[in-house]
């Protein structure tokens, strides 16, 4: 034990340095991919190295390579920090080094499965019948419950996608929002259904989809339909208005699909449980671990609510896995043979929040976000786009004496991300929308606290002065 022991030591004395240090040291990461290969890559070594060794040679090679993404200030995408039980369970779980595919293997690892799939169905509100797969992320999710559906919706016209694929088989089509997440077109791709199956749903001002849409798009044909709705779009967090569209698709025999990789968590809290009103009635739902609920990457879940379905899409049999018993085996519900045992940290999670401390936690991220977005919208010279009263939000800063549409504006709104970030007092990224450049808020982080709002505004304001200088001879900042 004495080497694993020192390897161990050196890496809980780095991890805690990283932790305790993450008020002060930078959100951005501060090194080139260049300086980074210069401290990482070299030869393969020939003899080994001691354990200890490596430990703190890869701390010092990724160091200015590593993100502040466990920081209240990191709102450039929608990523949580990690609990400390669910980050002292995930320890354990590489400790224990469990493979959770399958009950035997670790029946530990497949009750804390069990146990963590059906509190989180209650959380949701779902069907207690309906299936669960712990997968790496909703990526991974939607193509779990895609597949689910893709069986289900050709079981109806008597084909057996599993075994015979899907040369000639009947045609599905995929009507989706057109503000839908680019997972869910990957997923697509790799059930082979092809991303000229979706069929674009057009969204009203708010970034919805209605009932009106939705019923004319279904009626233009009679062949099976996979309908993609969303809880809480990726940049402005809209949510599709469930309890309108549910009965417009179950009128057509549509399955109906919901992403919901951070907007599902709407459902445990009383103040936005509103806004998923009716999405109990869907057919599949996705959401991550590794946003609102706080454990380490990677973690989702995938819910179906037709568990025959679910199992038939993912389950696999051969003669050297033990005979089905009343145990449950992971494999038969996700893409994945071997796994990493996440239910441990997930499990751990849950009992450290348990259901009022969730609520607790969705509040107070939606506090953040919109204090954050109404404090950097009311900085000279920033307009706020989007702050729909979730997570999300879109901020933009306008060029000094340009016009309303001018492109210079979309020059500002990247020069001032890039300021921020470069400041180290926070991480905020960039994306188009509606044609214009925007910054995106994400408060996703359980650390996140008002000093940290107040914090990221100031950083705004000091950045926004640096850049509002147009140099001599250009038209734009």
């Amino acid at each position: 034990m004495g080497e694993e022991r020192q390897a161990l030591e050196r890496a809980l004395v780095h991890a805690l340095d990283f932790l305790g240090t993450l008020e002060t040291r930078p959100v951005a990461a501060t090194a080139t991919a260049e300086e980074l290969r210069r401290a990482l890559v070299g030869p393969l070594p020939v003899g080994g190295t001691p354990a200890r060794q490596v430990v703190d040679e890869l701390v010092a090679g990724a160091a200015g390579g590593l993100t502040g993404s466990q920081c209240g200030r990191f709102f450039g995408w929608v990523i949580g920090g990690s609990l400390p039980s669910a980050m002292a369970a995930d320890w354990l779980t590489a400790a224990w080094d469990q493979n959770a595919g399958i009950h035997a293997a670790s029946p530990a690892a497949s009750v804390a499965e069990e146990v963590a799939g059906a509190w989180l169905k209650e959380l949701f509100g779902l069907p207690p019948g309906c299936g669960f797969g712990l997968v790496t992320g909703t990526q991974m999710a939607h193509v779990t419950c895609l597949a689910a559906a893709r069986h289900a919706l050709l079981a109806r016209q008597g084909w057996d996608v599993e075994r015979r694929g899907l040369q000639g088989a009947p045609r599905l089509r995929v009507l989706a929002s057109a503000d839908r997440h680019g997972t869910v077109d990957r997923a697509l791709r790799l059930l082979g259904m092809g991303t000229e199956a979706i069929e674009p749903l057009p969204v009203d001002q708010a970034g919805r989809v209605r009932g009106p849409v939705l019923a004319e798009a279904l009626s233009r044909s009679t062949d099976p339909a996979l309908v993609v709705l969303q809880a809480g779009e990726l940049n402005t967090g809209a949510f599709d208005p469930f309890e309108e569209l549910v009965p417009v698709a179950r009128d057509a025999g549509a399955w109906l699909h919901v992403d919901g990789a951070f907007g599902l968590w709407a459902r445990v809290s009383p103040v936005h449980a509103h806004r998923v009103r009716g999405v109990e009635r869907c057919d599949s739902w996705t959401t991550d671990g590794h946003k609102v609920l706080s454990v380490p990457y990677d973690c989702g879940f995938a819910f179906v609510r037709d568990a025959a379905a679910h199992r038939a899409a993912m389950t696999l049999a051969t003669s050297y896995l033990p005979a089905a018993s009343q145990a449950r085996d992971a494999l038969d519900w996700n893409p994945e043979f071997s796994r990493r045992a996440r239910a441990f940290p997930v499990y751990a999670a849950l009992r450290e929040l348990g259901r009022e401390g969730l609520a607790s936690l969705v509040e107070r991220l939606c506090r953040h976000a919109q204090a954050l977005a109404w404090g950097l919208g009311e900085l000279p010279g920033a307009e706020l786009l989007s702050a729909q009263g979730f997570n999300q939000a879109l901020v933009r800063f306008r060029a000094p004496g340009a016009g309303p549409a001018a492109p210079d504006h979309d020059r500002r709104t990247d020069t001032v991300i890039a300021a921020i970030n470069a400041s180290g007092e926070a991480l905020f990224g960039g994306v188009t929308w509606r044609g214009r450049r925007a910054m995106r808020v994400s408060v996703s982080n359980w650390r996140t606290s008002e000093a940290d709002v107040e914090r990221a505004v100031a950083a705004a304001r000091r950045a926004l002065a640096a850049t509002s200088v147009v140099p001599p001879g250009t038209s734009g900042a």
